[in-house]
Parts: structure tokens; sequence; C-alpha cells
């Protein structure tokens, strides 16, 4: 006889084995779950789940290093998610819990690195395992690796993003605001919103998306909202070698928009972003109210609604 009952304690079950990366055991308490209860639509989300995610590390086993064999289970993370997108059913404790098995499997790939090559990647070892440990809730671990990574490489803007995320995440909000702004400063383009968890990054995210942005520009973006909603409130203040190459970057971008005129869309975010800064910069030193009312007119020139928000 069905045993309807049976089928969350076998799938709670399941979802611990994940948890500790073992897709084999749990894969057999979903089987077990699908015979006492074959039209439990979570059964059948699980199974589903899991037969994706034994090909991908079937996929990630074959490859020649730990490092490629890490680096795919992360991507395949990202397609995990388009995936689910695609499939009925929206349940967080196996989702979540695939999660914790996928980024504990791409953690043992990149431990098994040797360590030689560990020491030869030197910060981006410290970036893949931050990353990683962040993903399974050991903020601070993950922490401390991203932390080496940033000082390693300081204006690295995926290293400032995933550490900020790590505090965010947390609960050091302030800490992850003003590291948030400094990396959506410099390479937004570098930084994988898909692996991010930040709930601010991702309503910043929303908006962009809501507004038509391409996918491709939507980092750019994400400052710009940031300061406009207010999201973006820790700032600080620019030392002069700082302030001297914000200068720089603005006039260059610009010239890019002036020489490419068709490059408009996407040079617009970054321009915006540098005006803010400058604005803030001539805030906190205290500069002629001139200087600020010429960055004020740039901006209205650029985007009369970005600028009806930010005078408002």
């Amino acid at each position: 006889m069905v045993n309807q009952d049976r089928a969350p304690s076998l799938l709670a079950l399941g979802y611990e084995c994940l948890k500790n990366a073992d897709l084999g055991n749990a894969s057999r308490f979903f089987d077990e779950a699908l015979h006492e209860a074959f039209d439990d639509a979570e059964v059948l989300f699980a199974m589903k789940c899991a037969q994706f995610w034994r090909e991908c590390i079937d996929e990630a086993s074959g490859l020649e290093t730990p490092l490629r064999k890490g680096d795919q289970m992360v991507v395949r993370w990202k397609t995990f998610q388009a995936f689910l997108s695609r499939i009925p059913g929206d349940f967080d404790a196996a989702t979540y819990a695939f999660k914790r098995m996928a980024f504990s499997v791409a953690l043992d790939f990149y431990l098994s690195i040797p360590d030689e090559e560990k020491a030869s990647l030197g910060p981006e070892f410290d970036f893949r395992v931050g990353r990683c440990r962040k993903a399974l809730g050991d903020y601070e671990t993950a922490q401390q690796h991203l932390e080496r990574a940033v000082k390693a490489k300081k204006d690295d803007a995926a290293y400032l993003a995933e550490l900020a995320d790590c505090g965010a995440l947390a609960g050091e909000q302030r800490f992850s605001k003003a590291l948030f702004r400094d990396a959506f400063f410099g390479e937004p383009g570098r930084i994988d919103l898909a692996l991010l968890e930040s709930d601010m990054i991702h309503k910043l995210a929303a908006i962009a998306r809501e507004r038509g942005v391409p996918e491709s520009d939507v980092a750019d973006w994400v400052p710009v909202f940031g300061e406009l909603t207010g999201l973006f409130e820790a700032k600080r203040e620019l030392g002069p070698s700082e302030s001297s190459r914000l200068n720089s970057s603005m006039f260059q971008l610009e010239n890019d928009l002036r020489e490419n005129p068709s490059l408009a869309a996407k040079i617009k975010p970054k321009l915006l972003n540098r005006y803010f800064w400058i604005l803030d910069h001539y805030a906190a030193t205290g500069a002629d109210k001139a200087r600020s009312d010429k960055i004020l007119l740039k901006i209205r020139l650029l985007d009369e609604d970005v600028f009806k928000q930010y005078v408002s």
C-alpha cells in the first residue's frame, strides 16, 4: 500500500545526504519516496534536480584538473538556476540542499589542488574557496579567504563584491554597502551577479531589469540605482590619487561618448556613476557650489529622468 506520509521524511533524509555532498544516497531516498508518492510534486522536483546534478558531476569529474572541475561546478550552479525556472515547483528546502551539495563538491575539488598550484594561483585560490565557503554559510572562514584575496588585488571588482556579499550575509550591513559601492565603481562587468546573494543587490538588479536594461548592462546600472534609491548611502572621502583617477576616468568616458554616440547606452551608467562619486567628493571636501552645479548639469543633459530622481 502506498504511504504518502513517508515521502516527506524520505525527502528530508535525502536533503541531509545532499548537504554532505552524497548524491548517491540522496537519490536512493528520492527513489524510495517516489515509490511511496509517485505523483508528489516535491518528489518529482527532487528527482529532476538529482538527475541534473548527476550529469553535471560526471561532466566535471571528466575534466583534467581540480581547478577546472571546481570552476565547472560553479558554472553549473548558475545553469541550475536557469534550469529551475523551466521545471514546475518552488521548493526552498530542496534548492538549498542542492546548493550545499554543488558548492561542497566544488570546494572539495579546489582543496584537492596540489599545494604548489595553490601557491601559484595566489588570490585566485582564496577567491574561489571563499566564494564556496560563503555559499555554504561559513561566513567567518569565507571572509578570511576573501580578505586575503582583496588585500592582494584591492581594486578587483569581483573580489570586492564577493567580500561585500559575505559581509551582507553575516549582518555587517554598513561594511557591506561601502564595499559594494567600491566594487561597482570599478569594473562592474567582472562582477557575477548570479553568484551574489545580497537582497540589496538583487533588488537593484531587479529595478534595472524592470526598466528594460539588457542583461549584459545590468551590473553597470546597479550603482546608479543604488545611489538613486539611497541603498548605497555608505560613502567615504577620496584620497588625492583616487580623486585624480576619478576625474581622468570621467573625462575619458565623456570623450568616448562624443566620439562614439552609438555606445551611449553602455557608457551612460558608467558616466553617471562617476558623476555621483564626484558630487560626493565635492560635498565631503566643501568644494565651491559652482563645481557641483556643473556636474549636476552634466547629469541633466545625460539623463533627465535620473537627474530629477537625484535632486528630488
